[in-house]
């Protein structure tokens, strides 16, 4: 099932059920971005389409799995300019993922500071893939990865810089903020090359901001640019940002994640 699929199938009750759907696992979870995804588009069916999204603060509490899960949306505050949501995703009596999602029109202000980190990232060509292979995480066969910063996965290459180039690679539809979440969360952590073997890493909690609306002209099957930095990492946790720009070199999102590695 495409993700596009996933997001249009959902219905516009503020508490729904829905089957959360197999073939999007990462490990013994459903891939993140995924659930963020659907989380950004229950919070997007309750609040004025008007409001551009500014910010989604997700908290990865337990590991969702496929099936049936309980979605429940709260308006916590509804103002002239600014909507708050809150966002759950419960299993089994439990919930999963707890997530604030803040939309807000734009209006008129002095304070214009509009010059943003440029694109430095090495041409795609440069970089190499991720193979698709029975060892890969499920959800990745839903993407193209090409990775021209820092080094792959578990190659022990110490840089604290990581990423390159992404797209998805069996969708071609406009793109939008629920299908971005899901390419943005593709990437593994930025701690991951650190390792020379192997091991288990997943997000904690992330935050990613929208200063500017998606551009309405891009599609989920163009390139788009990511380059992760690892603030600290220690004690088993790791501490990161990144930018994403368009293929143009545009910046459409800044990203932050606490992720824990056991390794």
């Amino acid at each position: 099932m495409q993700f596009s699929e996933i997001l249009a199938s959902m219905s516009s009750e503020a508490n729904q059920t829905m089957l959360l759907p197999e073939g999007w696992n990462q490990g013994r979870a459903l891939f993140g971005g995924l659930t963020a995804g659907i989380t950004y588009q229950h919070a997007l069916n309750g609040v004025n389409p008007a409001q551009q999204v500014r910010a989604l603060t997700v908290s990865f509490v337990g590991p969702l799995a496929a099936g049936e899960a309980t979605l429940k949306r709260r308006i916590l505050r509804e103002g002239k300019n600014v909507t708050q949501v809150s966002v759950e995703i419960e299993q089994d009596n439990a919930v999963m993922l707890s997530a604030l999602i803040t939309f807000g029109l734009s209006r008129p202000s002095a304070v214009k500071v509009t010059d943003t980190p440029t694109a430095k990232v090495p041409p795609r060509e440069q970089g190499p893939a991720f193979p698709k292979s029975k060892l890969s995480p499920e959800f990745t066969h839903h993407y193209d990865y090409r990775v021209s910063v820092g080094g792959m996965p578990f190659s022990n290459n110490t840089s604290r810089e990581f990423g390159g180039w992404m797209r998805y690679s069996q969708e071609d539809s406009p793109i939008d903020i629920g299908l971005f979440l899901g390419l943005v969360d593709a990437w593994p952590p930025a701690v991951l090359p650190h390792l020379d073997t192997p091991a288990p890493a997943s997000s904690l909690t992330w935050t990613i901001e929208f200063p500017e609306p998606l551009p309405t002209t891009k599609r989920t099957s163009d390139w788009w640019q990511y380059v992760a930095y690892i603030d600290y990492a220690a004690d088993g946790y790791g501490h990161t940002h990144s930018h994403i720009w368009d293929n143009d070199g545009n910046l459409v999102a800044i990203s932050r994640q606490t992720v824990t590695v056991f390794g």
